[in-house]
C-alpha cells in the first residue's frame, strides 16, 4: 500500500517570509566533498542555508530557508529548482541537525512543523530540529492534477463503478489515462523529476548545506522509504536513522493494497470493540451486528449518495476513505464516533468531511500565468489538490510496474474477490487504487533492486502492531531486507506510527537519536495506559 499521509503532516498552511538568499561559499570545502562525489554538482554541494524568521502564521522561534537543487541530477548544469526548508534552533549544545520527513508522500514539511513543533522540542536539546518540502510538494515547485468538482479524476476514482466488469473497467482505464495527461499538463517540469530517488539525492544537498558530515534523520511512514533509499544511495553519510511506520520497499502495488486492506479492517474491527460499549455508538451495543451496520451503511451511501453542505454528494467510498484517515490514530475515535452518529441519526456530512484530506473544499486551478520557474511557490499558489496529486505522482515514479489494460481488466476479477475477502469494507476502495498509476510513464526499479543490505550505522525501525497504514510486517520485511544495519522496535499499540502516541516509542527513539543509545533488536513497547476517551 502506498503510505498514507500522516495525519501530523497537513494541519494547517503556513507559509515563510519571501525568497530567502542563499550563501554560496565557494571555498573551504575539499572538492570531494564539495560535490558529494558527483561531477558537476559542486555548487549544490557548496551553499549553505540563509536562515531567516518565518511570517506571523508560524511560530516565532521557527526559522524559514531553502536550498537549490538540479531539477535532473542527470543535466546539474541545467535547470534548478529551489526547496523549502524550516528549522527550530538547538536550545543545548548542538550536535548538528535531525532532519524530518512527515510522510505522505506528498505531506509538506514546513507546515506540518509549525503545527507539530511541539511533539520534538525534546530533541532541541542536542540538535537543530529542520523539515523540509520535498520536491513537488507544498512551496518547493508543488505539482497538480488542476483539479475540480466532476472532473476526470473525480470519475475515475469514483466508488460507483464495478471494477469486475471488463467493458467498465476499460472505460475508467481511459479515465485514469486522462487523469494523467491532466496531471502532466498543470505540474510542470518537476514531474518526470519527483520520485524518491531524487528525493534522496535532495536530502543529501540538505544534509551538506546545513553543514553536517552525516544525515541524523527521523521519518514517518512514507519517510522511512525515503530514509531507506538514502541509505542505499549515501551509505556512508548515514548518522543516526530512526525509521517510524516503515514502508514496504519490495510488494507490487496489487499486494500493497490487499496487505492494507487487511490492516485497515483490523484497525476498523478494533474502533468498533470500543465503539459498542459505548451507549452514544451509532451502531449499537451487538458487535456482530456492528460489522454488518458499518457495511449496510457504506453499501447504502454508495447507491444513494447524500448531500452535502459543498454543493456536493458523499458515497460509501467518500465514507470508507474518511474512516481509514480516521483511523490512524486512537485519540481519534471519539470524533469519529460523533461524526457516523451524526451521519447516521441526521445525515450531516460534516463530521465525516472533516476526516477528509482536502476538508470538502473544492481545489483550486493554478494560475497559469504564475508557473514556478523553480523558485519558491508563494503560499497563496499552492494548489489544493497538492498533497493527492504529489501522492500519485511519487509513489508512481516508485513504481516500475505498468501492466496493460488487457492485464489489468483479466486480473481484477480475481483481485477484487481477494480484496473483498481480506476486508468487505475497505477492499473496493482500495482496488480502485491500484490503477492510478494507468497512464504514467514506467517508475524506476532501483528501489527493488538496490535498496538492500546496506553497509551504514545502525538504524532504529519502529513498527507499531495496530498500524492501519504500514503494517508491522513491512518492519521485519524492510529490517531483513535492509540487513544487520537494522534494529526493530516492537511498538504493541495501535494507530499509525509510534513516536506521536507512545511514550515508550517517544523515549527509545530520542535516545538513539540524542544519545546513541539503541535498544536490543526486538525489543517491545507496551500500549500506554488507555485514557477514560468515553468521558
Amino acid at each position: 500500500m502506498p503510505a498514507k499521509m500522516s495525519t501530523r503532516s497537513a494541519v494547517r498552511r503556513c507559509a515563510c517570509a519571501g525568497a530567502v538568499t542563499l550563501a554560496l561559499l565557494g571555498a573551504g570545502l575539499p572538492a570531494a566533498a564539495a560535490d558529494g562525489g558527483q561531477s558537476g554538482l559542486g555548487r549544490f554541494y557548496r551553499q549553505r542555508v540563509a536562515w531567516s524568521s518565518c511570517d506571523a502564521e508560524v511560530p516565532k522561534d521557527m526559522q524559514c530557508g531553502k536550498v537549490t537543487v538540479p531539477l535532473d541530477y542527470a543535466h546539474p548544469g541545467a535547470a534548478t529548482l529551489d526547496l523549502a526548508l524550516a528549522r527550530y534552533r538547538a536550545t543545548g549544545p548542538s550536535q548538528g541537525s535531525v532532519v524530518l520527513n512527515f510522510g505522505g508522500p506528498g505531506g509538506a514539511g514546513v507546515p506540518a512543523l509549525a503545527a507539530d513543533g511541539k511533539e520534538f522540542m525534546d530533541l532541541t536539546n542536542g540538535y537543530d530540529v529542520v523539515t523540509f518540502d520535498p520536491r513537488g510538494v507544498g512551496r518547493s515547485s508543488p505539482v497538480s492534477c488542476g483539479i475540480g468538482s466532476g472532473d476526470q479524476t473525480s470519475q475515475a476514482a469514483g466508488g460507483d463503478v464495478d471494477l469486475g466488469n471488463p467493458q467498465t473497467t476499460l472505460k475508467v482505464l481511459d479515465a485514469w489515462r486522462k487523469v494523467a495527461a491532466q496531471c502532466a499538463r498543470h505540474s510542470g517540469p518537476v514531474l518526470p523529476h519527483i520520485g524518491t530517488v531524487d528525493a534522496a539525492r535532495d536530502l543529501d544537498v540538505i544534509r551538506q548545506a546545513l553543514g553536517d558530515g552525516r544525515l541524523n534523520y527521523l521519518g514517518f511512514s512514507y519517510g522511512t522509504r525515503l530514509g531507506a533509499v538514502y541509505a542505499a544511495e549515501f551509505p556512508d553519510k548515514v548518522g543516526r536513522l530512526a525509521l517510524d511506520g516503515v514502508d514496504t520497499l519490495t510488494e507490487p502495488l496489487s499486494e500493497q493494497g490487499l496487505v492494507g486492506a487487511e490492516a485497515q479492517q483490523t484497525a476498523l474491527e478494533d474502533f468498533l470493540d470500543w465503539c459498542v460499549k459505548d451507549v452514544a455508538c451509532p451502531f449499537g451495543q451487538d458487535r456482530r451486528a456492528a460489522d454488518d451496520q458499518v457495511l449496510r451503511l457504506v453499501r447504502a451511501l454508495d447507491e444513494d449518495p447524500v448531500p452535502t453542505d459543498f454543493g456536493g454528494r458523499l458515497t460509501g467510498q467518500d465514507l470508507v476513505g474518511a474512516i481509514g484517515q480516521a483511523l490512524y490514530g486512537q485519540e481519534m475515535w471519539p470524533s469519529l464516533e460523533r461524526a457516523l452518529a451524526s451521519l447516521v441519526d441526521d445525515g450531516d456530512t460534516r463530521g465525516i468531511e472533516a476526516f477528509s484530506a482536502a476538508g470538502g473544499a473544492l481545489p483550486k486551478r493554478p494560475d497559469p500565468r504564475k508557473r514556478n520557474n523553480g523558485g519558491l511557490t508563494d503560499p497563496a499558489d499552492v494548489p489544493l489538490d497538492n498533497p493527492p496529486a504529489a501522492m500519485m505522482a511519487i509513489n508512481c515514479a516508485d513504481d516500475p510496474d505498468r501492466p496493460g489494460a488487457a492485464q489489468i481488466a483479466k486480473d481484477l476479477g480475481r483481485l477484487r474477490t481477494e480484496y473483498e475477502q481480506a476486508s468487505p469494507v475497505f477492499g473496493r476502495y482500495r482496488l480502485n487504487e491500484l490503477l492510478l498509476c494507468y497512464g504514467r510513464p514506467r517508475g524506476t526499479d532501483f528501489i527493488r533492486r538496490k535498496v538492500k543490505n546496506v553497509d551504514t550505522a545502525r538504524m532504529l525501525l519502529v513498527g507499531t502492531r495496530g498500524d492501519p497504514a504500514t503494517p508491522y510486517r513491512w518492519t521485519v520485511e524492510t529490517a531483513r531486507r535492509l540487513g544487520s544495519s537494522a534494529v526493530v522496535l516492537d511498538n504493541r499499540s495501535e494507530g499509525h506510527t509510534g513516536y506521536a502516541s507512545s511514550q515508550c516509542v517517544h523515549r527509545k527513539v530520542n535516545d538513539f537519536l540524542l544519545y546513541g543509545s539503541l535498544p536490543a533488536s526486538g525489543s517491545s513497547c507496551p500500549a500506554d495506559p488507555e485514557p477514560d476517551t468515553n468521558g
